[in-house]
């Protein structure tokens, strides 16, 4: 048994001894779905009366959990079990589920099940004494879904990437951050854009626009027309800034140069689909995986990847949770967000361990626009990050070979780290 089964036993005990109630919050790789699958068979105890849900965000997410069973029960003993004791389901059909079904209630990557549709059915769950065990790589970063996890379920088993790493739990990794630039037609419109933002946040009262923006376009009726025009102007400023930065038109040759100058297995995320696409076109053998393919497509993708056919996968939010592919080792993101979580989960797809290449370090390039909001993004999500494990440099050059990603300490932008 390894240290990192230990760690698993002591997050199965700790829901077990809290009565099947809690969330178990570990860094992606850690092997949270073995810890779903134990409770689980421990909670059901062979009894084909009973019934457990398993709730998730996406429906590739099944698998991993009947692949799990699979692990711990074997192939023919898992068929029964997820058959006729197992119920899957995303949280988009959570509308049609009475919770008073099930023997217990599983929920996997649940800072994605935490809207108010998905309260209904825990509120109901607790009523009728089923108990919900919760699953994610992080805390919710929203404080509203944060609150909503501890009441429902109080965490009774947290370990970061951070110290899954240190654990051997994972692979080590490194994160190189490679400033663009905005070409000189999306610098005149990021900053045209900027300034209306910039108004709009000021007519909504500045420091607080966000929660003020939220409240007046929650109840139109009680705010005058000009708070309602300054809440949409300032939403609008948002997405169409996003867009510029996402969309950046010198990210794409950037990613592209990278791919060639270090051949391996790697997944590339871009902003949105549409990005993504592009992305995937200029990148040669890359294959995509989005919302927008159909599932056949998706599917194909996936297969071509893990076979090896492919080397390189382009996706955007779907790929965030879930998938596991250990001899993948090159991460390039071009499409930041304001959340640390989906850095975390990001990371996480290129830090689990390989039993091929025991050495695997995993390497995630950021491609970011300098002085936008993107910068700021990145300078938070990677705040917590121990500052050995982050690079910044600012090129024009995308041409690094493999073994100098890792970049030396008088190429890193001193000045960009001040502020």
């Amino acid at each position: 048994m390894t240290d990192r089964d230990i760690a698993q036993d002591k997050a199965v005990e700790a829901l077990i001894e809290n009565g099947y109630n809690g969330s178990v919050i570990a860094g992606t790789g850690f092997g949270k779905t073995r810890v779903m699958v134990s409770a689980i068979l421990s909670k059901l105890d062979g009894d084909r009366s009973l019934k457990a849900l398993v709730l998730v965000p996406f429906d590739h997410l099944k698998d991993r959990f009947r692949d799990e069973f699979d692990k711990l029960v074997g192939k023919k003993k898992s068929t029964i079990i997820c058959e006729e004791m197992i119920q899957f389901e995303c949280y988009a059909s959570i509308g049609k589920l009475k919770a008073f079904d099930y023997e217990m209630v599983v929920c996997d990557e649940v800072h994605l099940g935490l809207t108010d549709k998905c309260m209904t059915f825990y509120t109901e769950a607790k009523s009728a004494g089923v108990p919900l065990a919760f699953c994610t790589a992080t805390r919710p970063e929203d404080n509203l879904y944060h609150n909503r996890l501890v009441q429902l379920a109080k965490v009774v088993y947290e370990i970061t990437l951070d110290e899954c790493v240190k654990q051997g739990f994972v692979a080590p990794y490194h994160i190189t951050c490679i400033g663009v630039e905005l070409s000189d037609e999306e610098k005149k419109t990021y900053k045209t854009v900027n300034a209306n933002f910039g108004y709009w946040k000021g007519q909504l009262g500045g420091f607080n626009a966000f929660d003020q923006a939220k409240a007046v376009l929650a109840n139109k009726r009680a705010y005058q027309k000009h708070d309602i025009e300054a809440a949409l102007g300032f939403y609008r400023a948002i997405r169409q800034r996003k867009k510029i930065v996402d969309h950046a038109e010198n990210k794409i040759p950037a990613a592209e140069a990278f791919t060639r100058a270090n051949p391996g297995r790697s997944l590339v995320f871009g902003g949105d689909n549409n990005f993504t696409d592009m992305l995937s076109d200029f990148i040669p053998g890359a294959v995509v995986y989005h919302s927008k393919k159909t599932k056949k497509q998706n599917n194909e993708a996936l297969e071509s990847f893990k076979s090896g056919k492919s080397n390189i996968l382009c996706s955007t939010k779907a790929l965030n949770q879930g998938l596991d592919i250990p001899d993948a080792t090159i991460g390039i993101i071009c499409g930041l967000t304001s959340k640390a979580l989906t850095m975390i989960q990001r990371v996480g797809r290129l830090v689990r361990i390989d039993p091929k290449n025991p050495k695997k370090t995993g390497k995630v390039v950021i491609m970011y626009v300098v002085n936008s909001q993107e910068q700021k993004w990145l300078e938070n999500a990677l705040r917590s990050t121990p500052t050995q494990n982050v690079s910044w440099v600012l090129s024009k050059d995308y041409f690094i070979p493999e073994e100098d990603v890792v970049l030396p300490q008088d190429n890193i932008d001193e000045a960009h780290l001040e502020q």
